[in-house]
């Protein structure tokens, strides 16, 4: 869910709106004119209790956020800027629900230190925000040790650009977590010889394979094999509108949980 916009601190906002009431949750979305982010601009200015404060682009600075009186930010930029982008909201008291990927462990840890500094502040970074993702996620880490073999398919539209995608890379650390709960090792696989790579990228002892191709949007299928049998777990978007019940879901729900979050499914309750 990565676009190829970023915030920069260079100059004014693309846009700011009039001062509301306070019951009312102050929003800005940063990589505003890309497509994920432009989305959830229009799906701000829908939701009940919501309201959009700036649209910020590359060109635009985040400086503009203080006097907008942004509450919460929504970060749809690019790897090389998120991680900027949420230490600023941070340090200035601002949420931020991320869907930027490309988060890797190091960042994650850099963002859980800053915030032990600023208490009150939450961050929610979710590698996807459609409903039926997480869903399938869960499902697929509930399954996993139920399989001896077990392989991700990611398929997205080619402007993306990271590989594999966060969902599915968020995907292998779940089912690999599982596995080892269970006392399982890697899946069985005979390969001695892939100069090319044929197999895949290997995220917590998952092969992950990653599919480009015009047309597409974000689907993603979790192969599950045992002696006699296979389930397959797949999800599909159509539409980058799939993605914004999350987003509305995550601004309103960040504010009350401080500290780091990772994954939208902490924010679900799925009681699983």
């Amino acid at each position: 869910m990565t676009e190829r916009t970023a915030p920069e601190t260079t100059t004014a906002p693309a846009s700011t709106a009039p001062a509301t009431p306070a019951a009312e949750l102050r929003v800005a979305v940063l990589g505003a004119r890309g497509r994920m982010g432009s989305e959830a601009a229009q799906a701000v200015r829908r939701a009940e209790g919501l309201q959009l404060v700036a649209e910020l682009d590359h060109e635009d600075s985040l400086e503009a956020l203080v006097p907008a009186g942004a509450q919460v930010v929504v970060d749809f930029t690019v790897p090389s800027v998120t991680e900027h982008n949420v230490r600023f909201a941070v340090e200035h008291g601002i949420h931020a629900v991320v869907g930027t990927t490309g988060w890797d462990e190091e960042g994650l840890d850099r963002t859980r230190a800053l915030l032990a500094q600023h208490p009150d502040v939450g961050v929610l970074i979710a590698p996807n925000f459609s409903i039926g993702a997480v869903l399938a996620m869960r499902f697929s880490a509930q399954a996993a040790r139920f399989f001896e073999s077990v392989e991700i398919v990611e398929l997205h539209h080619p402007e993306k650009v990271d590989a594999p995608s966060g969902t599915a890379a968020r995907t292998a650390a779940l089912v690999g977590e599982a596995r080892r709960a269970a006392g399982m090792g890697p899946s069985p696989d005979a390969t001695k010889q892939d100069p090319d790579g044929a197999r895949g990228a290997v995220v917590d002892d998952v092969h992950v394979h990653s599919v480009r191709l015009r047309g597409l949007v974000a689907h993603q299928e979790t192969l599950l094999g045992g002696t006699g049998e296979q389930l397959t777990i797949r999800h599909d978007s159509f539409d980058r509108i799939s993605f914004m019940s999350g987003v509305v879901l995550g601004v309103r729900e960040v504010v009350s949980h401080p500290g780091l979050t990772h994954g939208l499914e902490d924010y679900l309750q799925l009681g699983l």
